[in-house]
């Protein structure tokens, strides 16, 4: 996990450390488990005050996307599978919508479009 902090975003600290923990997570870059680094470590790596860096663990715990376990740390959450499938089909979608203007800057028809990705679905061999 890279968390990059930006003084010229309009996001406090806090959110974007929010924001980029949730993407980790809902990319599957952090999977249920994975421990994230402690609070004080956080805030050493990115030069910013332990407080910023508990307030946007306390965050991402209040959406059940991490749990904190005392004396063991920080870890992301498998309780709240639902809203992650939920926000990574979002993520898909907008995707998908994406591919579907530019098939039509293209002018491909929708079936060449399916036949194509059809293609692509039954070349990958990844899972």
């Amino acid at each position: 996990m890279n968390i990059i902090l930006s003084n010229a975003s309009s996001d406090p600290i806090y959110i974007q450390i929010i924001n980029q923990i949730r993407r980790s997570i809902l990319s599957g870059e952090l999977r249920a488990g994975d421990s994230l680094p402690s609070i004080r470590q956080l805030a050493k790596d990115l030069q910013v005050s332990v407080i910023t860096t508990k307030r946007a663990y306390e965050e991402l715990e209040k959406e059940e996307l991490i749990d904190s376990v005392v004396g063991k740390g920080c870890f992301v959450s498998g309780a709240n599978k639902d809203f992650i499938r939920e926000q990574r089909m979002k993520r898909l979608e907008e995707k998908m919508m994406e591919i579907i203007r530019e098939s039509k800057e293209l002018n491909m028809s929708q079936h060449d479009l399916i036949d194509h990705l059809t293609l692509l679905f039954e070349e990958d061999h990844t899972l």
